[in-house]
């Protein structure tokens, strides 16, 4: 079974993530992120482990079709945002 999770970050203080997206972040095959410089010390902060991916407007032309086909496979992935709650454009890829 496919599942995304969009997993929001704190805004300032690192502390401020919830137990919820600690624990997804650590269940999920790949983490999708905005800007990895700025995901990777909140992951580092939190020792989690999964493999990160760039993920943001000028690269999702080259890399949807790809991170689709892994959700076909049933590859868990977390989409966050460098702060916030990420947002997502839906497009049918059915």
């Amino acid at each position: 079974m496919s599942k995304l999770f969009l997993v929001p970050t704190p805004i300032g203080n690192l502390e401020d993530i919830t137990f919820r997206s600690v624990r997804i972040l650590n269940q999920v095959d790949l983490i999708l992120a905005e800007d990895t410089r700025t995901s990777g010390k909140l992951l580092k902060h939190f020792d989690i482990k999964p493999p990160m991916q760039s993920f943001h407007m000028h690269n999702e032309h080259k890399v949807l079709d790809k991170m689709i086909d892994k959700l076909k496979l049933g590859i868990k992935i977390a989409l966050i945002s460098d702060a916030g709650t990420p947002g997502i454009l839906i497009r049918d890829f059915y």
